[in-house]
């Protein structure tokens, strides 16, 4: 007998439960039933009154077919008649509850005070409340109650997987039914985004299609269960043949093969594989975005699912026993072994992304030179007056306000990983996001105060076309720090994906205004002036095409809208005109800000659920 207080974690399901033992040293092992670790959920009401469960009830349905149940997991309210015997589904639930109790109790030799039960993440509190008034009829203590998904992805993380917080994951559940959910880690733990689930597209389904295949006409009464129970345990028996003879009563036997058994099962995991996509998709994420998915269940162990997800562009991974998989899970099997959780909001940015985050801030750097050194000075040396270029100041202070925020926001993501403390990641980033905001500021108004000493002007217009330009942008970037420290969402790839400025609108919108200050500002030899005038016409052109690149990102639109808007911004090409250029662009990298923050964060999430 092992020391310490033992662990019970049952996983009920339509078809089959497991349940695992655990103990707090992290050793665990699997409750057998006949010798087998998954007990038949079926149950079967004897004339007596008394309930008969697991093997035995498959044994003696054929005898009395008309008080079997195979699936007692019904909806909450619903009753079920059996043998003109109105019958509370909880009852008979409570009888295979009671018999994975008993055979608990022998093995660890004591009573068990923490029980943990699995249920499907798609239930809600009503049917969640029917499982524990079940426990409490089978008298086990008051359980805890742990969806199946997160229960599978902690099974994950006992067992070595390196996951970390921030990362996505889906779990395909496939045994009797199907209910696939995608999952994000949270420093809290998992937290489910989406769960769809399909009650006819699991094992059940396939043992009804391999039935029809095998059986003409299908049996009736006792003769259908006793099929029924013959075809699953030749099913189970192709994990490890290619071939199995299956007797069946009243009839020749039947040999199973693989080939007709993907025949049975293929319309059913074309359903999953179609579920799967339809949970990722309803999470708002991509295949890509995930980290895996993993399946577990009986029915997952069929290979023809695997290849099924993978023609349907999703790369599945067959978690190892994928019929304990949620039990060891609920039960914390192997807590000792588990590698403490990084601290990461997101994997530490590329180096491609580092690389570009400095194309902002170089084009900001380029743009308020050329601002400085070619001001148009008119009038007569005691009345100067210099005409500037304000569109391109505001363009530098906004490139100066995005390397800004995209360098910030990788620092914070460094140091995250890098941490040590209990801290939550979330708050380095809405840190790091406010100090980068705070310093594109700081350089902006840093631009107008080294402007009007070096022109002389006072410094209010300076700063009326460096800081009013950003302020948008600024307020859109303080309420992502205050959805980043306090977690309500984390966008998929991670906050410097986020915030990772579109480069080409950036060197396109750049070398636009260049070219346009260079046209205004050139020297007029007359046998240049057409040449010049077509420079600025040109950057009027490339600054319209980066105005469109910050603002749509498919390739038909930008294409569809770049030519008129391109057209407009080279007219507009002039001095009076250039604080409008400046002001367009700066308009459309609030846009880009305001779509990527509506977008990723706070655009209402309504995963899919099943029905209750």
């Amino acid at each position: 007998m092992r020391s310490g207080q033992a662990r019970l974690a049952i996983d009920y399901g339509s078809a089959d439960t497991t349940a695992v033992l655990a103990w707090p040293d992290g050793t665990w092992t699997p409750l057998l039933f006949d010798g087998e670790p998954a007990l038949p959920s079926a149950v079967l009401l004897s004339e007596d009154g008394t309930t008969v469960t697991g093997h035995h009830a498959w044994r003696a349905a054929p005898a009395t077919p008309h008080r079997f149940i195979p699936h007692p997991r019904q909806p909450s309210e619903q009753r079920l008649a059996v043998a003109d015997t109105d019958v509370d589904p909880l009852d008979l639930v409570a009888a295979t509850l009671r018999h994975v109790a008993e055979q608990a109790h022998q093995l660890a030799g004591t009573g068990i005070d923490d029980v943990r039960l699995v249920v499907p993440a798609g239930w809600g509190p009503r049917r969640r409340t029917w499982m524990r008034h079940a426990a409490h009829r089978a008298g086990l203590p008051p359980p805890q109650l742990i969806d199946a998904p997160t229960a599978v992805a902690g099974h994950l993380l006992a067992t070595g997987l390196q996951l970390p917080v921030g990362a996505y994951i889906a779990v395909c559940d496939v045994g009797a039914t199907a209910e696939v959910s995608v999952l994000r880690r949270g420093p809290a733990g998992f937290e489910v985004l989406a769960t769809l689930a399909d009650p006819t597209a699991g094992g059940t389904a396939i043992d009804d299609a391999l039935t029809t295949l095998t059986t003409s006409p299908p049996g009736t009464g006792g003769q259908r269960w006793a099929v029924t129970a013959s075809l699953r345990a030749g099913k189970h028996a192709l994990t490890d043949h290619p071939a199995v003879t299956v007797p069946l009563p009243d009839g020749p036997a039947v040999v199973l093969h693989t080939g007709l058994l993907d025949q049975a099962a293929q319309p059913v995991l074309h359903r999953i594989a179609h579920l799967t996509t339809e949970a990722i998709t309803a999470a708002e994420l991509t295949p890509r975005d995930l980290t895996g998915v993993y399946c577990v269940g009986g029915t997952a162990r069929l290979p023809l699912l695997a290849k099924t997800l993978t023609d349907a562009g999703i790369t599945p991974t067959l978690v190892d026993q994928p019929t304990l998989a949620a039990a060891r899970g609920a039960a914390d099997a192997g807590a000792t072994n588990t590698t403490e959780p990084t601290t990461t909001e997101e994997p530490l940015p590329p180096v491609r992304r580092a690389a570009a985050i400095a194309l902002p801030g170089f084009a900001s750097l380029a743009l308020v030179s050329q601002f400085l050194l070619t001001p148009e000075w008119r009038g007569s040396l005691m009345y100067r007056e210099a005409v500037l270029n304000w569109g391109e100041l505001t363009m530098a202070a906004v490139f100066a306000v995005i390397a800004c925020l995209s360098a910030g926001t990788v620092l914070a993501s460094t140091i995250a990983n890098r941490t040590t403390t209990p801290t939550s990641p979330g708050i380095h980033t809405g840190t790091g996001i406010l100090a980068a905001a705070s310093l594109g500021v700081a350089v902006s108004g840093m631009y107008a105060v080294v402007g009007s000493l070096y022109v002389g002007y006072p410094v209010n217009g300076f700063l009326r076309w460096t800081l009013l330009p950003i302020t948008p942008t600024i307020t859109a970037a303080a309420v992502m720090a205050l959805i980043a420290a306090r977690q309500w969402r984390t966008p998929a790839g991670g906050w410097s994906k986020l915030l990772a400025f579109p480069t080409g609108s950036v060197l396109t919108a750049a070398a636009g205004m260049l070219l346009i200050q260079y046209s205004l500002t050139a020297d007029r030899w007359p046998h240049l002036i057409l040449w010049i005038d077509l420079a600025g016409r040109v950057g009027g052109l490339l600054l319209g095409i980066g105005t469109v690149m910050a603002v749509v990102s498919q390739p038909i639109l930008r294409l569809i809208l770049s030519a008129p808007l391109a057209v407009i911004t080279a007219a507009l090409v002039s001095w009076s005109a250039s604080g409008i250029l400046g002001a367009i662009y700066a308009i459309a990298v609030t846009t880009w800000w305001l779509r990527q923050m509506w977008t990723h964060l706070l655009r209402p999430h309504h995963p899919h659920r099943a029905p209750q």
